[in-house]
Order: structure tokens, then sequence, then C-alpha cells
């Protein structure tokens, strides 16, 4: 593909995200600010034709800046078909979730929901900052209302199940909406054996011709 962008505008982007305190000094609620330093991690890519859209980092990755970098990423790994080399090559995946930082825990010990201040401040500019994407991964609801908008159902499960009408809307990027592979979801990938049997072989295949 023949890129036209200038060198620096991604790495200005880059430098700007990594330097965003915004959770923590100036919070959509007042009382409510990030209760930790901010550790922005996201793999903006000027090559890689497939975005893996997530969540947020949980504390695992906020400790090591790399994404996906717990049991959640050998199994979303293993859902691509593909080498954790691979995974973290930029030339092949670009990882952008809709929250940069670790958002912290709540009373029950699970990870709070993305911040409310990263994805308005920064997501359509990202997103078009990589116009070579041609797939995105929507891991989880937060990624697919923001992905899919109007087209995604009322539910997680519903908004997967429906994912051969997402693939088929003829739209670029094309959107496939995947459960979170967190641990938790473990119950509802037994609950659905039709991800692994339909969703997960479309993934690879798509996967595959898009990486090599």
């Amino acid at each position: 593909m023949d890129d036209k962008r200038p060198a620096g505008d991604l790495a200005a982007l880059r430098a700007a995200i990594a330097a965003c305190r915004v959770c923590r000094d100036a919070p959509a609620k007042a009382d409510n600010p990030l209760p930790h330093e901010p550790r922005p991690v996201a793999v903006i890519s000027e090559n890689a034709r497939i975005l893996i859209a997530g969540q947020a980092p949980g504390l695992r990755v906020h400790e090591s800046g790399l994404p996906f970098n717990d049991a959640s990423g050998d199994r979303l790994r293993n859902w691509l078909g593909v080498t954790r080399d691979a995974f973290y090559d930029p030339a092949k995946f670009a990882i952008v979730p809709m929250g940069f930082c670790f958002p912290g825990y709540d009373a029950h010990g699970s990870d709070l929901p993305p911040r409310r201040e990263c994805a308005p401040l920064w997501r359509a500019g990202v997103i078009a900052a990589m116009p070579q994407v041609e797939l995105v991964l929507a891991i989880g609801q937060y990624a697919q209302a923001w992905h899919l908008g109007a087209a995604k159902a009322s539910s997680m499960t519903e908004t997967v199940r429906d994912w051969r009408r997402h693939l088929g809307r003829n739209e670029r990027p094309a959107v496939l909406p995947l459960p979170h592979p967190s641990w938790r979801n473990t119950g509802w990938l037994k609950r659905n054996p039709w991800f692994e049997a339909d969703v997960l072989p479309e993934l690879r295949k798509r996967v595959k011709t898009l990486t090599d």
C-alpha cells in the first residue's frame, strides 16, 4: 500500500497519547479521577490491516505496558491462530482499546469500565490515522457500541451471534464482533458452542489473509 502520510504524524500522535493525563487531572466527573498514575497502552500502526479494539488494560498490562500480556491474551491469540511474536508485530496488528489506561477495580474486584474521558478525546483521530485498516475486531460491548453504533444489538451475545450481517455490511473497515477472551467468559463460551464452531474459522481465515 502506498502510504502518503508524513512520517511524523503517527509519532506525534503516539507521543501525545503517552503524555495524556486527562483522566487523572481533569476527569469527566470531578470526584472520580483515575486513582493511580496513568500508563496509556496502545499500538498504533502505519501498516497493520487488522485493528484489535479491546476494552481497557488490566493490571498486568498496566504493569508491563504490553497489551493483552495475560491469560486473556493467550486465549485471544489462540482464537486468531497466531503466535505471540506475530501478535506483537505492529505490521500485522494495531491494538487500540477503548480506554488506554487500567481503570482500576470495583468493589467486587472486577475491572472497572473504560474511562469515560478516553474514547471521546482520542478514538476518532486514532482511527482516522490508520486508513489502511481493513478489519476491526470489536471485543466486548464498549468496542462494539463505538464501532457498530446503532447496528449493535441490545446484548453482546446477540451482537456476536449476528456476526455474518456485520461482516456483510460492505463497509470499510469490516467489523467482526467478539466476546472478551477473559476467563470470566469461559461459561459463555460453553453455553455458546456456535462461536467456536462458526466464528473462529472465519476469524482465522481473515487473519491469515490480512497478515500473510
